[in-house]
């Protein structure tokens, strides 16, 4: 068995540190500054409190990272710091740049990502756990549950899996973002219920996703980090960011209701129909 170190359990990396423990794993955190709900949700996962980074790595054989996408150099920098010398596996929703970044920090790198929610058993649909880098089988063979579908992205190097998610999430995350501004829109110009009605006509289901506001509003911190590194990736390959640059302004918007008990589409649209208006202008013609 393995001693791993999760970094840092959230929703996402309680749950997939709790199928480590199950497996039969010495599984570590480092709870100096974390908040009330991350030590419950640490406790409720089995894992051992090691306080800081430094003592929580020491002597790992893998560091899983699981934050929030603005701070996975950070924490990759903090583990680099304390001198760990086994395998990272950063499993962040980052660009393929920033995990070849993170590559560059230690000898053994594996890039992941995650594609559904926090892995949970007997689920029909199990989350995703994808994959790539020299050492992708080693990091896979940790895992043992039909709750979590590990796919190794065979000879594909690090920055791959990552990819993977930019690609997927794009879409998901984007759009999104993308029909709540819409429905904004609409209800500024007092044609929200015809555009319902027309979205229900024309492309059934699109108008119920935009009542589903709860995970969104929960997530919208998250997610403005998220789509500002896709955006970041889209450009890296001289294709447009403008599309994700828009959708993190959205998320960015409804960050504040992050800890709403019962968030509504009137609380989600009232957020985007209170951001200041963009500066004109430059667009005025001489």
């Amino acid at each position: 068995m393995a001693t791993i170190t999760m970094l840092h359990p959230g929703a996402m990396g309680a749950a997939v540190a709790g199928l480590l423990v199950e497996a039969g794993h010495d599984v570590r955190w480092a709870g100096d500054g974390r908040s009330q709900a991350t030590r419950e949700r640490a406790v409720a996962a089995g894992l051992d409190d090691h306080a800081s980074i430094a003592a929580a790595v020491a002597g790992a054989d893998v560091v899983i990272s699981l934050c929030p996408p603005g701070a996975a150099l950070a924490v990759a920098e903090h583990v680099a710091a304390a001198g760990f010398a086994g395998c990272y596996v950063d499993a962040n929703a980052v660009r393929p740049a920033t995990a070849r970044a993170i590559d560059a920090m230690f000898d053994d790198v594996v890039d992941g990502s995650v594609i559904g929610g926090p892995p949970v058993h007997g689920d029909d649909h199990p989350t995703r756990l994808y994959l790539s880098g020299p050492s992708a089988p080693d990091v896979a063979a940790l895992f043992d549950d039909d709750a979590l579908e590990v796919v190794v992205m065979a000879g594909a190097p690090v920055g791959s899996a990552s990819a993977v998610k930019v690609g997927f999430a794009g879409w998901t995350k984007g759009t999104a973002a993308l029909l709540l501004a819409l429905r904004a829109m609409a209800r500024a110009e007092g044609v929200e219920d015809e555009v319902l009605a027309e979205w229900r006509r024309s492309i059934p289901g699109i108008a119920e996703r935009t009542e589903r506001v709860g995970p969104v509003a929960a997530k919208a911190w998250r997610f403005e980090g998220e789509l500002r590194e896709l955006a970041a990736a889209m450009a890296a390959n001289g294709l447009p960011d403008g599309f994700h640059l828009a959708a993190a302004d959205v998320y960015h918007a409804l960050a504040d209701l992050r800890h709403a008990a019962d968030p509504t589409v009137d609380d989600v649209l009232g957020r985007l129909a209170e951001r200041p208006p963009p500066d004109q202008g430059a667009q005025v013609p001489d």
